[in-house]
């Protein structure tokens, strides 16, 4: 019977021996640097890189958080701005007041606008993908 081992087992397996790593000055300031944005340790980071699924990358998670919260906060307000404008163009119309060219551009621009919402919802999907390897 062959003795084959997944490389989850090989990387859960006891951590017995040594490598070292020589850096300059700069490179163990950025690796520190890394090390304290990413929350994890030097080994970990050296394992995941090079041993695991070398295809992916180390993503400094806390930041990225940051700004995927930002961007949502962005098209929340993006969202109650066109709901704004919706409503206040239904006033309008009912008046008798809403120009067609007015109209015709709201549609244009909210086109656009679903457009971009729906290729960044691609995006984001390719970056949690990415995370979870």
């Amino acid at each position: 019977m062959r003795n084959s081992h997944s490389s989850k087992d090989r990387l859960s397996a006891p951590k017995i021996r040594r490598f070292e790593l020589r850096l300059s000055e700069q490179e163990l300031k950025q690796f520190l640097e890394l090390e304290k944005s990413l929350g994890i340790s030097r080994s970990d980071i050296v394992r995941i890189r090079v041993l695991k699924n070398t295809a992916n990358m180390l993503v400094n998670a806390k930041e990225l958080m940051k700004k995927l919260d930002a961007t949502g906060v962005e098209l929340g307000r993006s969202g109650n701005n066109i709901n704004q404008l919706a409503r206040h163009a239904n006033i309008l119309h009912k008046q008798g007041l809403l120009s067609q060219s007015v109209a015709t551009e709201f549609n244009s621009l909210l086109g656009e606008y679903i457009t971009i919402q729906q290729e960044l919802e691609k995006v984001i999907r390719q970056i949690i993908r990415l995370m979870k390897g």
